[in-house]
């Protein structure tokens, strides 16, 4: 591991690649992206996880969070795995997301002591209360901030209020 800065980086992040070659993570997104083809709204798929990830990772970088980067993308590509589970069985995707997280941290052997934060970030990152700047907050931002509500076709029948919606390019 690197330190630059007071940001922890990981120049192979082993784990991530792990994740990204599971099979199962792939059917799995490819599951998600199926079931939400037919979503007039905001869309959650491969590219939305990643979108979450390189906002997040800028804004670490932008404002010098001491974040370890691996640490964040692994949580932005689980984050939303749960919506599987939200469709087919109506459970709330942040409560499925951890179990899922779990299995795939745990497949992949990433250190136990680090999953505890990834798993309260996917339940939290949908908590609509005051944001701070903590790794929680990051992720949450970067999930907003990679909606773009400035050109939605949909944006009039959204039920996200006026407030939360994105109509920025840049933060």
């Amino acid at each position: 591991m690197k330190q630059e800065s007071g940001i922890k980086t990981c120049n192979q992040m082993e784990y991530l690649r792990r994740l990204i070659q599971e099979t199962d993570y792939l059917e799995r997104m490819k599951e998600l992206e199926t079931l939400e083809q037919d979503r007039k709204f905001c869309r959650h798929g491969l590219q939305h996880v990643l979108d979450v990830a390189r906002l997040a990772w800028i804004k670490v970088l932008e404002e010098q969070h001491p974040v370890e980067k691996e640490q964040l993308y692994l949580t932005a590509l689980l984050h939303d795995m749960g919506r599987i589970a939200e469709y087919r069985q109506g459970i709330p995707h942040h409560e499925a997301g951890i179990i899922m997280a779990r299995n795939y941290l745990q497949q992949i052997g990433y250190p136990q002591e680090k999953c505890e934060l990834i798993f309260k970030a996917i339940q939290e990152h949908r908590n609509k209360e005051k944001l701070n700047k903590d790794f929680i907050s990051i992720i949450k931002q970067a999930d907003n901030q990679s909606r773009n509500c400035f050109f939605c076709e949909a944006g009039k029948e959204c039920k996200w209020s006026e407030e939360r919606k994105n109509y920025t390019v840049v933060s």
